[in-house]
């Protein structure tokens, strides 16, 4: 299902890869998707340095030692959980990487970058919003200077929320505040794009998708399927087909409950996924590799 000859879509990753697996898979598609022009990646919440460290394994493995990598945030805005454990680096600990990146140099990147290429960028979000609220704090035309904002986050077809937007509460609040228009990938829509360990095992046992392999074993010691999250929010950049959508106004509260994600569908500039096509998903995603 890939285009080929036809214009590439300038995108900046913001990810949070080694808490889930998922990331790990959206980062090696977006190096393989061939309208893709990965233009930089940043780390977000914890251990960034390791983070990155993560990103800049898996760019090797598939040949892209150019792509530039940033360290953001690892603390949260005003309280949240945040997530300082990485237990998948362990798995990868082993491979050519370095650690000395300079810290907190993510939100003048993006900003640079965003900056220097006005209307062109579409930035993917897929990790906490802490780098992103702290980005269009200090400087809120970002967000109209943007092609597009994709994010996998939220909750909208149920009470509750999501990972990546309870992480960092106040930063999800305040992004949302600040974007004009955002398109949301949430957990209900998702979760329908599971699979198990062994078809994992079976389709990632071949370079360069096997550094994911050894990421996904030490994420099967606890779980025991892989949902790919991330990897639809990067693959509708590509084919928004794969999934309907509504048009209307995401919010995020803060509740005596927690953080709640609710869509009005109507006037607003938010998008919201509400149903994916599960086998055109995975034909998109393998057919890259």
């Amino acid at each position: 299902m890939s285009g080929y000859g036809v214009d590439r879509i300038p995108i900046l990753l913001d990810t949070d890869p080694g808490s889930d697996i998922d990331d790990a898979l959206a980062l090696a598609y977006l190096l393989r998707e061939p309208r893709c022009e990965l233009i930089g990646v940043t780390t977000v919440t914890g251990d960034v340095a390791k983070r990155a460290a993560i990103v800049e394994i898996i760019c090797g493995a598939f040949g892209r030692e150019d792509v530039p990598i940033h360290c953001g945030a690892s603390d949260t805005l005003a309280g949240g959980p945040g997530q300082p454990r990485v237990p998948q680096y362990d798995a990868i600990a082993h491979l050519p990487h370095r650690m000395d990146r300079p810290q907190n140099t993510a939100v003048d990147y993006l900003r640079e970058t965003i900056r220097s290429r006005p209307g062109e960028i579409t930035l993917l979000s897929i990790g906490p919003f802490t780098n992103l609220a702290i980005l269009f704090a200090l400087d809120p035309e970002i967000p109209k200077l943007l092609k597009g904002l994709i994010s996998m986050g939220g909750c909208f077809d149920r009470p509750g929320c999501e990972w990546n937007a309870l992480c960092d509460p106040y930063a999800t609040v305040a992004t949302i505040m600040r974007s004009a228009r955002q398109t949301w990938v949430g957990l209900d829509v998702t979760m329908q794009c599971q699979m198990a360990p062994e078809e994992v095992r079976a389709k990632f046992a071949k370079p360069p998708l096997d550094v994911l392999l050894l990421m996904a074993e030490r994420w099967f010691q606890d779980a025991n399927k892989i949902t790919f999250h991330d990897p639809l929010a990067a693959a509708v950049i590509f084919h928004p087909e794969l999934c309907r959508y509504s048009d209307g106004l995401v919010v995020a509260r803060m509740t005596e409950d927690g953080l709640r994600t609710e869509f009005t569908p109507g006037m607003g500039g938010h998008r919201i996924a509400t149903e994916v096509d599960v086998a055109p998903f995975f034909e998109e995603y393998f057919g890259v590799f």
